[in-house]
């Protein structure tokens, strides 16, 4: 059965949030603590089924070094959804979403579903943002979802991406 739709989404956050461990634990459902800086921006392509249609997810994962910040606005065009990810062990990283939120609101004329993201749960011992701060955030600025996951666990990865696509096929 060939795919019904393409998609592409945007992954952007702080650098160390964890976008990178998220995209290569759902590509590959493997961790691996040896993953080296994104610099600029990388592309993944995956399939995924979701209520009985194939779906092609094109992934977009951005460098969150603000020395690489200048080309997000040249590469979000024409995303379908996108993930907002920050570092539950990592409050800064929580207070920058709406500067994340607004280059990527900014750029796009047209709504697109943002979901926010919770890297690292499995190191819930360390956590200084609470769930429920998150949430107010998320519900600030008119996030579409929210989820905490774990890249090094696997928990929720799959979540984070079934939740994206659906609504980005209920937004279609």
């Amino acid at each position: 059965m060939a795919y019904t739709s393409t998609h592409k989404i945007i992954i952007f956050g702080d650098s160390n949030s964890g976008k990178t461990s998220l995209t290569h634990r759902f590509l590959t459902n493997q961790f691996s603590k040896d993953i080296s800086i994104t610099l600029g921006v990388e592309f993944h392509i995956k399939t995924i089924e979701i209520d009985g249609k194939k779906v092609k997810l094109q992934i977009w994962d951005f460098a969150g070094e603000s020395r690489f910040r200048f080309l997000l606005p040249n590469y979000i065009k024409g995303a379908s959804g996108g993930i907002c990810m920050y570092d539950i062990t990592n409050d800064a990283s929580l207070g920058h979403i709406d500067d994340w939120f607004s280059i990527v609101e900014d750029e796009l004329k047209d709504k697109i579903p943002l979901i926010v993201v919770g890297g690292k749960s499995d190191l819930s011992h360390s956590k200084e943002v609470s769930t429920k701060k998150a949430m107010e955030i998320v519900n600030s600025r008119s996030a579409a979802g929210f989820i905490e996951c774990s890249s090094k666990t696997g928990e929720n990865i799959n979540k984070v991406f079934d939740l994206l696509t659906r609504l980005i096929l209920k937004s279609n």
